[in-house]
């Protein structure tokens, strides 16, 4: 999908959405709110940091408040979009002009920018990391070897990780023995895996 380069394009390819978005965008134009196109659509911010957004779908507009989950929302009028994947951000579904009362609507929008203003914000959650876990052959050996398990323990945890998936991706045993055989004299190397073996 082509993406435009300005809020002018975008509302002009939006065909029945047009007067919809020319409305909504009004609105934000009329705060203090910053107008740029970002993931190929209209976003208004504050001091560089994402306010709401607006979007056309075959449905229906969607107004999206980058840190919804903080807003009042005593009509219950938002949606996770994406529920378990996003936190903060909300959507607020418009399926017809009609259903666009411009007062209730800025109230929103004022609410959002006071409390982006005095820096609330729900930060996304940092991935948590998983333990590396070694597959029983690949801990056996290097058990059996101290050169080779110091030299591991040496390794970055990704790669440390990726030996790890190599032998655990093999389902015959002596594929795994077979891959184990590889991987010793690079892993004494000090070297990832990916350079040579991956494949194999």
């Amino acid at each position: 999908m082509q993406k435009q380069q300005t809020v002018e394009e975008y509302i002009a390819k939006q065909g029945q959405w047009g007067k919809a978005l020319t409305l909504l965008r009004g609105i934000m134009l009329s705060t203090e709110m910053e107008e740029t196109v970002k993931w190929g659509a209209p976003v208004y911010s504050i001091n560089g940091k994402n306010v709401a957004g607006l979007a056309a779908f075959k449905s229906y507009v969607g107004l999206w408040f980058f840190q919804g989950a903080l807003l009042d929302d005593k009509k219950g009028l938002l949606i996770n979009a994406q529920e378990g994947r996003t936190k903060a951000l909300r959507q607020w579904r418009f399926a017809t002009l009609a259903e666009m009362d411009e007062k209730t609507i800025r109230a929103y929008v004022a609410e959002a920018i006071e409390n982006q203003k005095q820096g609330r914000e729900i930060k996304p959650a940092k991935p948590s990391k998983k333990p590396l876990v070694l597959p029983t052959v690949l801990e056996a050996a290097l058990d059996a070897d101290p050169a080779a398990k110091h030299c591991f323990g040496q390794l970055t945890l990704s790669k440390q990780r990726e030996y790890a998936g190599y032998i655990s991706e093999a389902k015959q045993e002596a594929t795994k023995l077979n891959r184990l055989e590889k991987i010793l004299p690079l892993i004494s190397a000090g070297v990832g895996l990916y350079s040579k073996y991956k494949n194999g």
